[in-house]
């Protein structure tokens, strides 16, 4: 098997050997996982996890390893599920960037309508239950705890949410975008006061959990790139982005929610946050969060458009990526404004795309 792009084998091999000896045999093989838009993911020895930083335009505090191993190695005797942490690398010597190992969890992920629509009424429904009560799970987490006290600053953390993508949105941008600055300064005008503080994953949705095809139980929670301490209403404005918002974009195939969402079958939004408030507490109102849930998703994108105009991105569909910036900074402001996010005409991007794997978590 040859290399995937962003490892050395041999020298992954000598760095294992000296720092995890007998953990993992010789020879290594490794297989890069499709469907990845940000921290690139490989399977090692078809038993492990290998995640890395993307190979090129990596944004000041994004993509870091060093974070993702900590709150999954913190998670790991809670109820939430998570992978076992194995090996955090933080010398950039072995692989030109930060990379951790973890154990990998059988499972499937939910990516494609061609997955999903076999689970029929009953079996969407009980996948969706199960993502709800997982994301509940999370948000009761105590995270002094588990060690993650220190894990963010609650205080003011909304406030720097806007300010962060903001400023992560001029490193990226590299064509106009009329929407953006609207949207930012309705967000920043119209900041509401957090109701409580908790672990928040920063991209949770369908595609990234692994579903246990027996039970349609939630084995693992992934991609913890963007974890932090701060409001968990961000989780959940971010979930119902991904199921109402990206319904109504419509540029041919939609990369990311060709398996998500009423319009694959599931549950509705408000079904979903109706299980939710069975565990955890429910604001009444979450456009603000949906408002900033579309312009991260937004900014998130650009990231990842800007990367593929650079020739600095590994896999397929990023050609059809930048074509949902403008229609999310759209619907963002239409969310502020009160309006309807799960029903309604499609939000036509205005220029078509061809059909493309779907994102699979992070942060541009």
């Amino acid at each position: 098997m040859s290399t995937p792009p962003g490892l050395d084998l041999p020298r992954l091999q000598t760095y294992l050997d000296e720092k995890a000896p007998g953990l993992v045999g010789a020879p290594l093989t490794a297989e890069l996982v499709a469907g990845g838009r940000s921290n690139l993911t490989y399977v090692v020895n078809e038993v492990f996890v290998l995640r890395r930083p993307p190979l090129g335009h990596v944004l000041a505090t994004a993509h870091d390893m060093g974070r993702e191993f900590r709150v999954i190695s913190a998670l790991g005797p809670t109820a939430v599920p998570v992978p076992e942490a194995l090996l955090l690398c933080e010398d950039d010597s072995v692989l030109g960037a930060p990379f951790y190992l973890m154990a990998r969890v059988p499972g499937v992920v939910l990516r494609h309508r061609e997955q999903t629509d076999p689970l029929g009424d009953a079996g969407r429904r009980r996948v969706a239950d199960a993502m709800m009560d997982t994301l509940a799970e999370l948000h009761l987490v105590d995270p002094a705890e588990v060690g993650l006290a220190q894990f963010g600053r609650p205080e003011g953390f909304l406030e720097r949410q806007v300010r962060r993508w903001a400023g992560q949105l001029e490193k990226s941008r590299s064509r106009e975008l009329p929407a953006a600055d609207e949207l930012r300064d309705r967000l920043a005008a119209s900041v509401p006061a957090s109701p409580r503080t908790g672990i928040v994953h920063g991209d949770y949705r369908l595609d990234n959990l692994i579903v246990d095809p027996g039970t349609l139980s939630v084995a693992a929670v992934l991609d913890w790139e963007m974890a932090t301490l701060g409001d968990p209403l961000t989780d959940l404005g971010l979930l119902l982005a991904y199921w109402n918002v990206l319904d109504r974009i419509k540029t041919g195939k939609n990369p990311i929610a060709d398996g998500l969402g009423a319009a694959a079958g599931f549950p509705s939004g408000d079904e979903l946050l109706e299980r939710y408030a069975r565990t955890a507490p429910l604001s009444d109102d979450l456009h603000w969060y949906v408002g900033l849930a579309c312009y991260k998703l937004a900014v998130v994108l650009e990231g990842i458009h800007y990367r593929y105009t650079h020739g600095q991105t590994v896999g397929a569909g990023f050609d059809e990526i930048g074509d949902l910036v403008s229609p999310l900074l759209r619907a963002g402001v239409a969310a502020l404004r009160g309006e309807p996010t799960n029903s309604g005409e499609p939000m036509n991007s205005g220029e078509p795309t061809n059909s493309g794997e779907p994102m699979n978590s992070g942060e541009g």
